[in-house]
């Protein structure tokens, strides 16, 4: 069964770009140009949804669109494509829940390939997630609480194993403070605790490699796992 795209864009001529690029890599595709058209003729959950953010004279269109359509489909893939490059749009845009948040212009064979990505991760999330993640030498067991990095063992709390599979399983996209602190199953933890934890494990995944950088920091945000090196 083909992905079902849906793209939200007011200048006809770079929806008709995006929608042929999808279109040729087999997706199905249905274009909107405003928030009056999605909201009235979208008619079932589609893969995933490319957003613009200035839709007509609402600058903010998209934020209201997003939202409106993680209420009706909680957890959908939400790409934001816009040419709005402020550091708060972007935070605000990943707190609203989008998987990602790409800047005009860009090429349609790149924009395929995150479209394909973000849509790989949804179905390996709503498949079921391996028991063991691996990533860059690095091995988590949660059900074992073991991890090794390298072929060393690796020795983490438990709030800081909780995070790491929690960013891990993300992927790559963005985990807010809130939701890495529902992650840790604690009732009251705060974004400096949270820092703390990250910098802990951090420190100990260094000592076995002074290269290790997979855990990045978004301003403001949270954070995300970045794959490291074999």
């Amino acid at each position: 069964m083909n992905s079902h795209i849906v793209v939200v864009e007011d200048d006809v001529d770079q929806l008709a770009n995006y929608s042929y690029a999808l279109s040729k890599k087999g997706f199905t595709v249905s274009g909107y140009e405003s928030a009056d058209e999605i909201q009235h003729a979208l008619s079932g959950q589609p893969s995933l949804v490319l957003l613009d953010i200035h839709l007509g004279r609402d600058p903010d269109a998209g934020f209201g669109i997003c939202q409106w359509l993680l209420d009706r489909y909680p957890g959908l893939p939400v790409i934001f494509l816009t040419s709005r490059t402020d550091e708060i749009d972007q935070i605000f845009g990943l707190r609203l829940g989008a998987w990602d948040y790409l800047t005009k212009p860009i090429s349609t064979a790149l924009l395929v390939e995150k479209v394909a990505a973000v849509l790989k991760r949804a179905n390996r999330a709503r498949n079921g997630m391996d028991t063991v993640l691996t990533d860059g030498g690095l091995i988590v067991d949660p059900d074992r609480a073991q991890v090794s990095y390298h072929g060393e063992p690796v020795s983490l709390t438990v709030t800081e194993l909780a995070i790491l599979e929690a960013l891990m399983r993300a992927e790559g996209a963005v985990l807010t403070y809130d939701q890495l602190a529902e992650r840790t199953r604690q009732t009251v933890v705060t974004n400096n605790t949270l820092s703390t934890h990250i910098k802990h494990i951090r420190r100990k995944l260094k000592l076995i490699d002074q290269s290790f950088d997979a855990l990045i920091n978004v301003y403001g945000t949270g954070y995300r796992w970045e794959s490291p090196p074999g």
